[in-house]
């Protein structure tokens, strides 16, 4: 644990000391990671499949706000949904555009979510974004995760459905549509997940507020416990196949993602706990007061100074003092001798008197 916290402590002081740099270079991670997945899995139109696009737009993102990543994917989208068929490129532009303008009228501070929540379904832990955003953000954080999940799915069915979605007979426009209305709009897979999350972000916010003890380790484990009921009890509902393995595993590592998420943002040491009351002119005021577990950690280094000097370094010191030995004798004038000689002649000559 200490250890962790030394490494959270150096962590915390590298990124306030070169934030200017390391920002820029996350965005552009984030972003070429979501451009190279978003081509890979619905790459229809070669011109913007190519790796080039995606790097000299991700270059572009590491500039601008976090919010144009999620605007630069969705032209990806709607590039590749024309080069699919028009009717898509429609009906992919008008759900884009209704979800975009609900996001940035009620949350537009959480535009990573909404680039993040497609990315965490691709690596198979989407479970980790209610839990992560109850813990660091707040309930209007379920919009831009709800967003996300829609774009998901509207991608998933995409890539599995190319030849359906790419027929250019007149017979086949009007089943193109009815199948992604059912897949997409009235997927009850869809709109189970976007329950699920949304009400395991409120559980794990609320609870986390709490003035009681340990309140974010009990809002994990209440929030990936409720997720885990609500996905299989409403698959059971719903006629839906439940994959309870899947959903098992996903909990568990979202769940130790938020263990290590609670470590770097939110470690108290409940054993030195206080209760402070005071008052004014109006109120009383009763206090809980718990103190954080942090480490001084110091950047500067000691350098261990040895008084033993090594043989070579005895040798050469003592050369140079033979060297010089000679100009570092005292030089005395003539008269200091002439006065000293004077002295000893006299001494014999005084006993001879006495």
């Amino acid at each position: 644990m200490t250890t962790l916290l030394e490494y959270r402590e150096k962590l915390k002081l590298f990124l306030s000391k070169y934030d200017t740099y390391i920002y820029p270079v996350l965005k552009f991670l984030l972003a070429l990671t979501v451009f190279l997945l978003m081509n890979a899995n619905i790459g229809f139109m070669k011109q913007l499949k190519s790796p080039a696009i995606a790097f000299v737009l991700a270059l572009m993102c590491s500039f601008l706000p976090v919010n144009m990543i999620a605007i630069f994917g969705a032209l990806l989208l709607l590039g590749h949904c024309y080069a699919l068929s028009l009717e898509i490129f429609l009906i992919a532009f008008v759900l884009l555009a209704l979800m975009f303008l609900l996001f940035f009228r009620t949350a537009p501070g959480y535009g990573y979510v909404l680039v993040m929540t497609p990315l965490a379904f691709t690596l198979k832990i989407p479970y980790v974004v209610p839990l992560a955003m109850g813990l660091a953000g707040t309930p209007a954080a379920a919009v831009p995760v709800a967003c996300g999940t829609i774009v998901y799915y509207l991608m998933h069915y995409m890539r599995l459905n190319t030849t359906i979605l790419s027929g250019t007979e007149a017979s086949t426009v009007t089943e193109k549509v009815t199948y992604l209305v059912d897949n997409v709009i009235n997927n009850k897979e869809m709109l189970l997940t976007v329950a699920a999350f949304a009400l395991t972000l409120i559980i794990v916010y609320v609870i986390r507020r709490m003035s009681v003890d340990h309140a974010w380790t009990v809002a994990i484990i209440v929030g990936t416990v409720t997720d885990f009921v609500v996905l299989l009890t409403g698959s059971l509902i719903l006629g839906i196949a439940p994959k309870i393995i899947a959903i098992v595993v996903g909990s568990l590592i979202s769940a130790g993602l938020a263990f290590l998420l609670q470590l770097v943002i939110f470690s108290l040491d409940y054993s030195r706990t206080e209760y402070v009351q005071f008052e004014d002119d109006e109120y009383y005021y009763y206090v809980k007061a718990v103190p954080k577990l942090t480490i001084a950690v110091s950047e500067k280094t000691v350098k261990k100074i040895s008084t033993q000097k090594k043989p070579a370094a005895r040798k050469k010191s003592t050369a140079a003092r033979r060297q010089t030995g000679h100009t570092q004798r005292p030089v005395r004038s003539e008269q200091t001798g002439h006065s000293q000689r004077t002295a000893r002649s006299e001494q014999p000559r005084r006993r001879r008197d006495d």
